[in-house]
């Protein structure tokens, strides 16, 4: 039990936390600060359950991609504040930054090794992002929004 709690609880509640405060950016109020801390509780979970891969991190954009449409039909806002807010805690800032660090210190077979996995975690984030969204809208059409043709 303590590890379960210690590798997958504290972990989405700190997604959780950082998501939250991540929307004052966003200008996101009320509910919908609670559901993009559950976005990035929810896209850590899956990142973690999938093995923390590129794999993973496609994994998990997908699953943020689905919720940030039905979440964003049933409060009536835009997709792109939750599924921003979700996908930060799976932002590679950590690679952009020890890929720069190789670079600068000349060990350059260290330095490609971590750009180039955090150009695969960037682009497998954006790919599933995208195709979510984009299957959720063509296998749903009729769940847009009031008023939109």
């Amino acid at each position: 039990m303590e590890g379960i709690f210690f590798d997958y609880v504290v972990p989405c509640l700190c997604a959780f936390l950082a998501c939250v405060g991540f929307t004052l950016m966003f200008n996101i109020h009320g509910v919908g600060k609670l559901i993009a801390g559950v976005g990035g509780a929810l896209s850590w979970l899956v990142y973690l359950l999938a093995g923390s891969t590129i794999f993973a991190a496609f994994l998990a954009a997908a699953a943020i991609g689905i919720f940030a449409e039905i979440m964003s039909r049933v409060r009536l806002c835009p997709v792109t504040g939750y599924v921003l807010v979700a996908l930060l805690p799976l932002v590679p800032g950590g690679g952009i930054y020890y890929a720069m660090h190789y670079c600068v210190s000349g060990d350059t077979e260290q330095f490609l090794n971590t750009l180039l996995h955090t150009f695969g975690m960037a682009a497998a984030l954006a790919v599933g992002a995208m195709l979510a969204s984009s299957l959720f809208r063509a296998a749903f059409p009729k769940l847009r929004r009031p008023g939109k043709p």
